[in-house]
């Protein structure tokens, strides 16, 4: 999806007995830098897109997560684009293969703090995302208060090929640990545009994240974009199913 990075909010989505804790990342478009614990998997089956009066694109695929070391998470995402409004598309998305680094453990007086570079592979020319290799390079940091979380941070994209421009992306979000189960929160991001003929987005969502089983959660986020008045009507959304181990 050229000059989207809608759902790529991945992170830890784990529930503490007690005291209840914060939780960051997903169901955000912000993400967070605490990684996946040494080990173990987090796999989500995700939607996102953006919906617009008369048209929604998007994604829809698997997200997998897995903890190849201390402060190290390893990721792959493969997607399916898809596009309705008017000729309806559908094609097999970009591979995004990311190692997420946590280099700055939090503290009483500091954050955690992490680089997240992604790789974005071409699996063929088509009329869905670049055709050529694409880089997204973000810094993330975060900060827990009892079951208040905050965390945010900002990336570049060198994102090359025909009609296509480098792009920025930056946002922040805060949560709260409502209950044993439930996380609530608010975010708000702006992407500058990926397209020559593109328009930036900023857009504010909320999201909600519940825990199902000590294994499997859904979560979902969504909100309006509040760029301009050309956005009027535009909204962001995000769902996912997953499953940690």
């Amino acid at each position: 999806m050229t000059g989207r990075w809608l759902g790529t909010a991945l992170a830890i989505a784990a529930i503490a007995f007690a005291p209840v804790c914060a939780v960051a990342g997903p169901p955000y478009t912000t993400d967070d830098p605490e990684p996946t614990p040494p080990g173990h998997w987090e796999d989500r089956i995700f939607v996102a897109g953006l919906q617009s009066p008369g048209e929604t694109s998007g994604q829809t695929g698997f997200d997998i997560n897995y903890g190849g070391a201390k402060n190290l998470q390893l990721t792959v995402v493969a997607p399916l684009d898809y596009a309705h409004g008017g000729p309806s598309e559908v094609g097999l998305g970009n591979i995004v293969v990311s190692v997420k680094y946590r280099f700055l453990q939090q503290s009483r007086l500091t954050p955690d703090v992490a680089v997240f570079p992604a790789l974005t592979l071409p699996t063929q020319a088509r009329a869905f995302g670049p055709a050529r290799v694409a880089l997204f390079l973000p810094v993330w940091a975060q900060k827990d208060f009892g079951a208040w979380s905050t965390f945010g941070g900002a990336g570049y994209a060198i994102n090359p090929g025909p009609g296509n421009r480098d792009f920025t992306l930056a946002g922040w979000a805060v949560t709260r640990q409502v209950s044993k189960r439930l996380n609530l929160g608010v975010e708000i991001y702006h992407q500058t545009p990926g397209a020559v003929d593109g328009k930036a987005l900023t857009a504010v969502a909320g999201g909600a994240t519940y825990q199902l089983t000590r294994h499997f959660a859904v979560m979902a986020s969504g909100g309006p974009a509040i760029q301009s008045s050309s956005q009027a009507g535009q909204a962001v959304f995000y769902a996912a199913l997953q499953y940690t181990d």
